[in-house]
């Protein structure tokens, strides 16, 4: 069978020192199952492993030809070509890769884009061929930017000459939105969302003035109740784009999952929302396998104070700037700060480098030795792999979404259409995903973690955020299971001290004395 011929060969490989990751055999047996089967498998890989997958997934389709395809992100194409591909080829394996737009003449391997992978499937090319999908984590995400929409000002001109009879609607209707948008903007890198009603409007004009160029005709061909759409405003020029994203781009491509059968990879540690999406695309895997790692499921040292503000508090700025001071100060390592309010980041970026000097940088990839970084969720998540491991995370802000973002405050009107809990079944899934890939560089460093929103103590939600922090289910940290054992503690040592049957008066009556000593001492 080919999981055995799969482990066998890539054993052989792995003496030779390829590499050290435990998983290699046990991946490549269950990725020449699913190739085998043809069925749907879900592979859960430990969080921030540095993409060492690649031999377990290459090994059986090195061994077999297979017509499946392989859907790869730029750097993922680029590591596949030029790192991993030659590394197998070195060892006697080949591995023929199909790359285009039509699919390959016979059993190969067929590599898509996401974008491609969108045009294969609804020109019906894809058939039964089976999809490889490492990163299933972030496929939404890539779906939604591939299926997006921009129409700027070259494409109104575009418009206005190929529908000469219009010209004038047309006009008074971009200087109307125009004169709307940038009175209503907030700020100056502010994002505004169009109403419906004037995405209607122009679709009802444009539904009469006949057939349009593209991307007007993808404009027309969208449901408003399934796509976001908003304004990005360029003050410089007084000039605006009109953007449109679907809500969820797995929903609208109906049958890519559920009518082939589907390899997916995650390694974002936290499965619940992927869960999710695939059940909404009716795609819900028939295998699932999880492999861990045990240095991964250590509890983390952490500092999370129970009584810090919120971020909507006017103090806020200022408790962030004064506890990153002091947790910054003396480290020999690599400081890592992560908050997701662009404002609040360059505030404090620019605060703590008054102090500290050069060695405070934003979004940097070359930092100081002793160095401190501050940026988003989404670029350390991109960009750990390129960075050494830090000696502490100071998480700023928890991860959630803001309602500023359109995509986001689209998805929870339509969440709360439903009646559904978009808070916990959103905002809240989709911020414990991020956490597990986020903090795994300490688990291997061994460093420190430092929470400052006070949103982890503060809001009844806060344990299954401090559950994904910590890694160990049910794994209290030493401190905080000390302070709850205290009370009892002192309860047991003042009894066989005093003896429970020695009564003092008190409040016109004899009460025993331990139970004066034991309220006395746990009030302290």
């Amino acid at each position: 069978m080919l999981e055995a011929q799969a482990h066998s060969h890539l054993k052989t490989l792995l003496r030779q020192g390829e590499s050290n990751w435990p998983h290699h055999l046990t991946l490549s047996r269950l990725v020449g199952r699913s190739l085998r089967r043809g069925d749907r498998t879900l592979l859960s890989l430990a969080p921030n492993q540095r993409e060492r997958w690649w031999l377990g997934l290459l090994m059986p389709l090195c061994l077999q030809p297979s017509s499946a395809v392989l859907v790869l992100t730029a750097q993922q194409r680029q590591r596949l070509l030029q790192v991993e591909r030659p590394r197998l080829a070195r060892q006697g394996f080949r591995l023929a890769c199909w790359e285009g737009n039509s699919p390959p003449p016979q059993d190969q391997l067929w590599l898509l884009d996401h974008a491609g992978l969108i045009q294969a499937h609804r020109h019906g090319l894809l058939g039964d061929r089976q999809l490889l999908l490492p990163g299933i984590d972030q496929l939404s995400e890539q779906l939604r930017r591939c299926m997006a929409i921009r129409l700027d000002a070259s494409h109104w001109e575009q418009l206005r000459l190929a529908l000469p009879q219009a010209e004038k609607p047309l006009l008074e209707m971009h200087e109307r939105l125009s004169r709307q948008l940038f009175r209503e903007a907030p700020r100056v890198d502010a994002c505004i969302r169009l109403d419906n009603s004037a995405c209607q409007s122009l679709r009802d004009l444009l539904s009469v003035l006949g057939p349009c160029p593209s991307p007007w005709s993808d404009l027309l061909t969208c449901d408003p109740r399934e796509w976001a759409n908003w304004a990005e405003l360029d003050h410089t020029m007084l000039q605006w784009s009109w953007c449109l994203e679907p809500l969820e781009p797995l929903q609208q491509l109906q049958g890519l999952l559920s009518q082939r059968p589907v390899l997916m990879l995650s390694d974002s540690g936290d499965s619940t929302r992927l869960e999710q999406e695939l059940l909404a695309a009716n795609a819900t895997p028939t295998v699932t396998a999880v492999l861990r790692e045990t240095e991964l499921e250590e509890p983390l040292p952490l500092f999370a104070p129970r009584r810090q503000p919120l971020p909507n508090t006017e103090i806020y700025a200022e408790h962030l700037l004064e506890q990153s001071r002091r947790l910054i100060l003396g480290r020999p390592g690599l400081t890592v700060l992560l908050l997701d309010d662009p404002s609040l980041r360059r505030t404090l970026t620019a605060s703590l480098a008054a102090e500290f000097g050069t060695r405070v940088q934003d979004e940097c990839t070359a930092p100081e030795a002793n160095g401190v970084i501050s940026g988003s969720w989404s670029w350390w998540l991109q960009h750990l792999h390129l960075l050494p491991e830090p000696e502490q995370i100071i998480i700023g802000l928890l991860p959630l979404a803001s309602l500023t973002n359109p995509i986001t405050a689209a998805r929870v009107e339509r969440l709360k259409s439903q009646g559904a809990d978009w808070f916990r079944s959103l905002l809240l899934p989709e911020a414990l995903r991020q956490i597990p890939a986020a903090v795994a560089p300490l688990r291997r460093s061994g460093g420190r973690l430092a929470v400052l929103d006070g949103r982890l103590r503060g809001r009844s939600w806060g344990d299954q955020v401090l559950q994904r922090l910590r890694g160990a289910d049910n794994v209290e940290p030493l401190p905080a299971a000390r302070a709850e054992l205290q009370p009892e503690l002192r309860r047991q040592a003042l009894t066989t001290m005093a003896g429970s049957y020695v009564q003092i008066p008190r409040n016109g009556s004899l009460q025993p004395v331990v139970a004066s000593l034991a309220a006395f001492c746990c009030s302290t």
